[in-house]
């Protein structure tokens, strides 16, 4: 179980300092798949990344399986079962996509079919990319689904994805949906995402509404998206709610 007790984040600009998050207190119980979405700037990323470790809090707690986590360092997160999908994942030249998966996996001796079987799920073929680097002769497309395959490789217990459409094709798009969907069904891994995509918020077990630092709304894709879907014109709905404490 993952909790968030009173999160805040700022930084400083020019004589004061200007809040990031604020005040954020949230609980996601083992096995749920949650989205956070919002507009853009809301504090969505930098959230996740204080989940992760790559953000230190200013203030507030961390809990990861009753355990307080918040003075851990990435590594340290990593090796508890934490996991981050960047949305511009970083390029390793020199490092081939079947090196990445063999790190990311832990099994020095990972089979070509294993390979396959994580490259399938995010629309890659292992024949076609398994030798190559992940440097910058593969897309931005390309490098963001070789990463996702390499979360799944490391079979955490908790999987935070940011943004994991962002420049993949339709196609793939479709088979990385399914993953999620395949992952949540067998209750082995807490998975947070954030996006933007209905596809995406439609699979959540609970949607949190993420803006101006603080959570807005919180309730089941039910509950939120149709509110989401008929904000053609003027400001958000959800976003005008109360801010929601954590019970």
């Amino acid at each position: 179980m993952l909790e968030l007790k009173h999160i805040s984040y700022s930084v400083r600009e020019g004589d004061g300092e200007l809040g990031i998050l604020n005040d954020i207190s949230l609980t996601i119980d083992d096995h749920k798949l949650v989205v956070f979405t919002g507009p853009n700037g809301g504090g969505k990323t930098t959230l996740a990344k204080v989940i992760m470790g790559l953000v230190t809090p200013t203030s507030g707690q961390i809990l990861w399986n009753g355990r307080d986590i918040t003075e851990l360092g990435i590594t340290e997160r990593a090796r508890l079962g934490i996991s981050y999908g960047f949305q511009q994942p970083p390029r390793f030249k020199g490092l081939t996509v079947r090196d990445l998966l063999t790190l990311a996996s832990g099994d020095q001796k990972l089979s070509k079919d294993k390979c396959c079987q994580y490259l399938t799920k995010v629309g890659l073929c292992a024949n076609d990319y398994l030798d190559r680097e992940v440097d910058v002769s593969l897309s931005g497309g390309e490098v963001k689904r070789i990463e996702i395959a390499s979360i799944l490789a490391r079979n955490a217990e908790l999987m935070i994805f940011d943004e994991p459409e962002a420049g993949i094709d339709l196609w793939s798009f479709a088979r990385l949906t399914e993953t999620f969907e395949q992952i949540h069904a067998t209750a082995k891994a807490t998975m947070i995402i954030i996006s933007h995509q209905e596809r995406i918020i439609s699979l959540a077990d609970e949607v949190i509404v993420v803006g101006d630092g603080a959570i807005r709304h919180r309730g089941t894709a039910s509950e939120i998206l149709p509110q989401i879907l008929a904000d053609t014109l003027g400001t958000c709905p959800v976003l005008t709610h109360k801010e929601v404490k954590a019970q």
